[in-house]
């Protein structure tokens, strides 16, 4: 394996924390914000719509310009612009300034998380065997130093807009200086596109291209979904339901997000060895028993061990997801990768909410029964991967 690849790979896990730490600035910092403009949770949560339609309009766009521009040119200018972004939520003082600050640095976000993604799948085709799931583990760990970073900020009585200033700029430096590394050119001849598809076309018999990606839209949106209703429920799962005091209910989503991250740090040797659709309808599976013992068990330990199943079933799913769309087609990696995240995207946003309109109607855990029949419509649907679980054999006529 040539230095330049490696590079590229390691380049990419660079993005990919990047991205996490931004994101992630922003999220430990929303309080204070919060606070200095003035505004109640409920107009908060209206807000944050307006980044989650950034993030989807700068997906949109950014797949395109990746399938014609090159990784290398779309994922560092993104990320600069993410990086300077960044600072804009921390400056407003009143509500309309903020949303319009939200939905800009929602758009910068969206471009880059989908120009990495595809840059993503050029260093997995090129390598030969899946690396997707392990820079989605880098982005869960960008998450967790930026909030290391911002206890550290704000116990030195920095106010929110001086540390976000401060990461954005490093977040400027870093892409810049990590931008050579990246692959310098798509690696889609028109021969491999036109074998991959020949050898598709048994499986997936008369169907597009097209329709399946919005499969796997489809299938995204449900599995992110399900971890949107993990981040905000989780914890008050506990709380609520099971009667836990704040300090142990916090550490649900903890369970939750420490199984996600080594789910996905150990998936990729799952992939290599049993295939993506394993993995996609084993995960599910896994996830949806997870959440089911959530769902019945009244003890505070089973529903530990059922955020944790949850979570190590839902951490290899995405990356397959993400992976497969952007093998698809080589030549529109990009837009296809875009489409797929878009709509998991929305799912991600439109989990809490969906849960919190059916706690009107029942208790939380009954409405956690949504996520079961999510996990296991998503078990069944796995076969759309069916193509994909045989890409390891590739390296004995594609590797250089």
């Amino acid at each position: 394996m040539n230095d330049s690849l490696r590079g590229a790979r390691i380049a990419t896990f660079v993005y990919f924390s990047l991205c996490g730490t931004l994101m992630g600035t922003w999220v430990v910092n929303i309080p204070a914000i919060e606070e200095r403009v003035g505004i109640t949770h409920a107009t908060l949560g209206g807000l944050l719509v307006l980044l989650g339609l950034g993030a989807f309009i700068g997906m949109q766009v950014a797949g395109g310009l990746t399938d014609r521009l090159g990784a290398r040119v779309v994922v560092p200018a993104t990320a600069v612009l993410c990086s300077a972004a960044l600072v804009l939520p921390g400056l407003p003082r009143d509500p309309w300034t903020l949303a319009g600050a939200l939905l800009v640095f929602g758009f910068c976000n969206g471009c880059l998380d989908v120009s990495m993604n595809a840059h993503a799948v050029h260093v997995e085709k090129a390598y030969g065997r899946p690396v997707m799931s392990a820079f989605h583990a880098t982005f869960s760990v960008g998450g967790v130093l930026a909030a290391l970073v911002g206890a550290a900020t704000a116990s030195a009585g920095l106010s929110p807009a001086a540390g976000m200033a401060a990461m954005g700029t490093l977040g400027i430096v870093i892409a810049l200086v990590t931008a050579r590394a990246l692959l310098p050119a798509t690696p889609t001849p028109a021969e491999t596109a036109t074998t991959r598809e020949t050898e598709q076309a048994p499986a997936t018999g008369r169907r597009s291209t097209g329709g399946r990606i919005w499969i796997l839209a489809g299938l995204a949106l449900m599995v992110m979904l399900c971890e949107g209703a993990a981040n905000d429920w989780s914890a008050l799962h506990l709380k609520d339901v099971l009667g836990a005091p704040a300090s142990t209910a916090a550490f649900a989503y903890g369970t939750f997000a420490a199984t996600m991250t080594i789910g996905r740090l150990l998936a990729d040797r799952l992939v290599a060895r049993f295939g993506s659709m394993a993995i996609l309808r084993y995960g599910a599976a896994t996830a949806g028993v997870g959440i089911t013992i959530v769902t019945v068990s009244p003890w505070i330990w089973a529903a530990f061990a059922g955020w944790a199943l949850f979570g190590l079933g839902l951490s290899g799913c995405v990356p397959q997801l993400f992976s497969a769309a952007g093998h698809a087609d080589p030549s529109a990696a990009g837009a296809n990768v875009s489409r797929v995240a878009g709509l998991g995207y929305v799912g991600m946003l439109a989990g809490p909410a969906v849960i919190g309109w059916l706690t009107h109607l029942v208790a939380l855990n009954h409405a956690f029964v949504l996520l079961i029949l999510l996990c296991a419509t998503t078990a069944v649907a796995a076969g759309i991967l069916r193509t994909d679980s045989d890409r390891t054999p590739e390296p004995a006529h594609g590797t250089h």
